[in-house]
């Protein structure tokens, strides 16, 4: 469900800290812009859709008024301050995502607090508008630097909390996966920092490790996704961004920042230490994470196995800008993870097994991102270019454990290796006109994955080279279109050396209608995706498969259509979805197994409503989920890198700032339904409820200093996600959630 501008409010320091931030810092991650020159409150609107900012400023301000047009990617501030040049209109940054406009006699002055402030402005009585987070995306959910810094996210889990379309199974970040409307994410079009993710490695280890700590934004497209998404969007995509340099300053200088958060449930101390600087066009960052602690409990008192914290991490970014606007930037970022886990990482157990299988057993899971980026920060009409090359690797070491040979009762072990990479990039290039922007570019790709021990070695390998083009339009003032084509050529070798080639095409179409201008808007898309073949997962290779006439390219058709409401604070929004994927790739290990695929369907539909105010905002949103794996209802095991059940999910939130506290507070609950659509003989899902409250203090006097309590689970209840693997199964203890878990944080900024 696309985010409303109640989303916008989820992050909420104090009033205090808030004055404190400069425009550029308020909400510094790029955002890709296409607003034509039209007149003022229209584009106005259309910023507010793109940016889920609010804007303050009475109708007779902008009436008469025509904007500048914006295009290309840039911070909102940046944009807002182009879109106002030349109208006799400025703007004053009224806190986070938040700016009053105001009246110019006279250039911008500097105001004594170091905010951008025109100079003899006139302020008026602001009027609250708000707007979608969505931009062009019908079903985008944004999380934004706001809501992580609210949400204080320790994993993958609290990163997309409060968003009951998008499930994270597993309690160990290693072995979490990400599920957008019931579909697994190695469906979608995954990217770190425009570096497209290949990790099908592991069934029982996560796709996508990444510190939540490094996060700038995360940008879900759930179903319809655009052309420039990059290829294998057939559930849509996800877009991770890290922080760089401007995000801590916003002028050259150096600093550094460090936060520490003990947890009592292990317990488990993290720590995070970042050095920055900029100087004359000069950028870099060094940032890392190191976390170290037990195993923890859940709700029912017991310890789960193979649950304690050993990981590293790092990110390093330097960038070079010169005078011409020309900007390059290399970024690397690695997670590394080494501890002892459940001897399948993402179950806790499962009953009937042999006696000679551990309970746990070493796990080391290594994943490393290289990003070289060039963009152009003075872009033109015509030029408005990005060039992105990218090496990718997940590297997953376990043993694998063999039947002991009598008379010895001790099992026999050999190290096993899986290995996934991609080398990828693209070139494109945003074309802006009178009525939006055109991005038009080549993409490509070349996948690996192999498996390796003492006894044999298996890879399949994946090329694929492809051509985009996505019109971002306003036709007219009420109506916004996005449209777009893709075509891709692929060449995919099994691991018997033989080869098939396959080309397809992929299209998508949205739009989105005021009904009632500034109140009432209608969305709706369609999109048909052509995948190719994916890679098996490494673990599962055999390189005794007969593939016969080849695996079948994968395919997939989605649809979405919903409305959303704005009156005054107040938010609702609905949307309904379908997502139908032909021929996904189920492989097994069995020699016959290498062709085998399933026809996967996701439908169901997202409801919201929401309140918010100056320092505070209350939610409540709701999703009815229904997967089916061919024509039967879906199951974690079947659905192994496919979908898994997910009924019905209610989230409730709300956050109050006290300005004259320098506290804020705020709580949240998620209650998940029981559910009973399940295949013959599996047992029904158990529903649940937590919630999580927090404080966050931060001193008007020591603006840079931050202390937080979280309380998470309050209520100790017993658990597992509702993604979490085996849940359906009388043989299966799943891994549950931690219970009761207090995090104190104390962070500083110099």
């Amino acid at each position: 469900m696309a985010s409303t501008a109640l989303g916008c409010a989820l992050a909420l320091p104090t009033a205090a800290s808030a004055q404190r931030q400069a425009p550029a810092g308020a909400a510094g991650d790029s955002v890709d812009f296409a607003i034509p020159a039209q007149p003022l409150q229209a584009a106005l609107d259309s910023f507010i859709r793109q940016t889920g900012w609010q804007i303050g400023y009475s109708s007779a301000l902008a009436a008469g008024r025509t904007s500048r047009a914006v295009s290309g990617a840039m911070p909102p501030a940046q944009a807002l301050e182009m879109l106002l040049a030349g109208t006799g209109v400025g703007f004053r940054m009224a806190g986070p995502a938040t700016a009053s406009l105001v009246a110019t006699q006279a250039p911008a002055q500097p105001e004594t607090d170091g905010t951008a402030v025109p100079a003899g402005a006139l302020m008026l009585d602001p009027v609250t508008v708000s707007g979608s987070t969505g931009g062009w995306g019908v079903g985008r959910t944004t999380i934004t630097s706001e809501d992580l810094q609210r949400r204080n996210p320790t994993s993958l889990q609290q990163v997309f909390a409060g968003e009951p379309g998008i499930r994270v199974g597993s309690s160990v970040p290693m072995s979490q996966k990400v599920y957008v409307n019931g579909v697994e994410e190695t469906n979608l079009a995954v990217s770190i920092d425009g570096s497209r993710q290949n990790n099908k490695v592991f069934h029982h280890n996560g796709t996508t490790l990444i510190d939540p700590s490094f996060l700038k934004i995360v940008r879900v497209d759930a179903g319809v996704a655009p052309a420039d998404a990059g290829p294998g969007a057939l559930a849509g995509s996800i877009a991770y961004e890290t922080k760089d340099a401007r995000d801590f300053l916003t002028e050259d200088g150096v600093g550094a920042f460090v936060k520490s958060t003990f947890n009592t449930n292990g317990p488990v101390l993290t720590t995070n230490l970042a050095g920055y600087g900029m100087h004359r066009g000069l950028e870099a960052l060094g940032f890392v994470t190191y976390g170290k602690g037990g195993k923890f409990e859940a709700g029912n008192g017991d310890e789960v196995a193979g649950t304690g914290t050993d990981i590293l991490s790092g990110l390093a970014k330097a960038a070079v800008e010169s005078d011409g606007g020309n900007r390059f930037q290399l970024s690397y970022e690695r997670v590394y993870d080494d501890a002892t886990r459940p001897f399948r990482a993402n179950v806790g157990g499962i009953s009937g097994r042999p006696p000679w299988e551990p309970r746990v057993r070493d796990y080391t899971l290594d994943r490393q991102n290289l990003v070289f980026t060039y963009s152009d920060t003075t872009p033109t009409d015509l030029w408005n270019p990005k060039v992105v090359l990218a090496y990718g690797r997940t590297d997953v070491e376990t043993p694998i454990f063999f039947r002991p040979v009598p008379p010895s009762t001790v099992p026999a072990s050999i190290p096993g290796t899986g290995k996934t990479d991609s080398l990828n990039g693209k070139a494109e290039n945003v074309f802006s006109f009178g009525l939006g922007t055109i991005t038009a570019g080549a993409d490509f790709y070349r996948d690996e994955g192999t498996y390796e021990d003492e006894t044999f070695k298996a890879t399949e390998k994946a090329n694929n080279f492809g051509l985009y083009a996505q019109a971002r339009i306003e036709p007219w003032e009420r109506l916004r279109l996005s449209f777009g084509l893709r075509g891709d050529r692929q060449k995919f070798e099994g691991t018997t050396g033989e080869e098939w080639t396959n080309s397809g095409v992929s299209h998508n179409a949205s739009g989105e209608f005021d009904l009632i201008p500034g109140f009432l808007t209608a969305k709706a898309g369609y999109s048909h995706s052509w995948a190719g073949i994916p890679l098996a997962e490494n673990f599962i290779m055999n390189s005794a498969w007969r593939y016969g006439a080849g695996p079948e390219p994968v395919t997939a058709d989605n649809v979405t259509a919903g409305l959303e409401a704005r009156y005054h604070g107040f938010t609702a929004e609905g949307r309904v979805f379908r997502t139908d994927i032909d021929d996904a790739r189920a492989a097994r290990f069995a020699a016959a197994s290498a062709t085998l695929r399933r026809d996967v369907e996701s439908k169901g539909y997202e409801l919201g409503a929401g309140y918010s105010w100056n320092e505070g905002y209350v939610r409540a949103k709701f999703a009815d989920i229904d997967v089916t794996i061919d024509g039967q209802p879906a199951d974690s095991d079947i659905g192994t890198y496919l979908a898994t059940p997910v009924g019905q999910i209610i989230t409730l939130g709300g956050a109050q700032s006290f300005t004259n506290l320098d506290l804020t507070v705020g709580a949240d609950v998620e209650i998940v339904l029981d559910y009973d659509d399940v295949q013959a003989g599996q047992r029904p899902l158990d529903g649940y409820e937590v919630f999580n409250i927090f404080a966050e203090y931060r001193p008007a006097q020591y603006s840079n200093l931050s202390f937080r309590l979280d309380v998470r689970n309050l209520f100790d209840a017993t658990y597992a996600d509702r993604a979490t693997y085996g849940q359906e199964f009388g043989t299966v203890t799943p891994l549950y959630q931690p219970g009761r878990s207090f995090l104190i944080s104390a962070s500083a900024k110099f």
